[in-house]
């Protein structure tokens, strides 16, 4: 086998790549399997990539699997990689799962979850 068409490969798959970007999660707060004193007002996460905010959101779900209603997810206004999704009120004690779904700009879904716990 020559050297010169697995190079051309190789070159051809390493520049594919910033085309298969996706969004992921960078960051999160609360953070994932955090401890809060409280309740907190709102749910932020950070991606890697721009998203596409009608098309992104979270599920909040109580330990016992009930979904927690929330405000509509909305896009930073200077940042398009962190969205924000106000809580409809205080959270009591518990367990709390956050699933998330983000397109991105260039239309490729991710989606995950953590958790997080409110103290009484």
């Amino acid at each position: 086998m020559k050297l010169a068409p697995v190079l051309v490969l190789v070159a051809c798959l390493t520049s594919a790549s910033p085309a298969l970007a996706h969004a992921h999660l960078n960051a999160e707060s609360p953070p994932a399997d955090g401890v809060l004193a409280a309740s907190p007002p709102t749910l932020s996460l950070s991606f890697s990539e721009g998203l596409e905010i009608a098309l992104s959101g979270v599920i909040l779900k109580a330990q016992d699997g009930r979904v927690i209603p929330t405000g509509a997810a909305v896009l930073e206004p200077d940042d398009h990689k962190k969205m924000t999704v106000p809580l409809n009120g205080a959270l009591s004690a518990g367990k709390y799962t956050v699933e998330w779904h983000a397109l991105s700009r260039d239309s490729h879904a991710t989606h995950g979850s953590y958790e997080f716990t409110v103290l009484p």
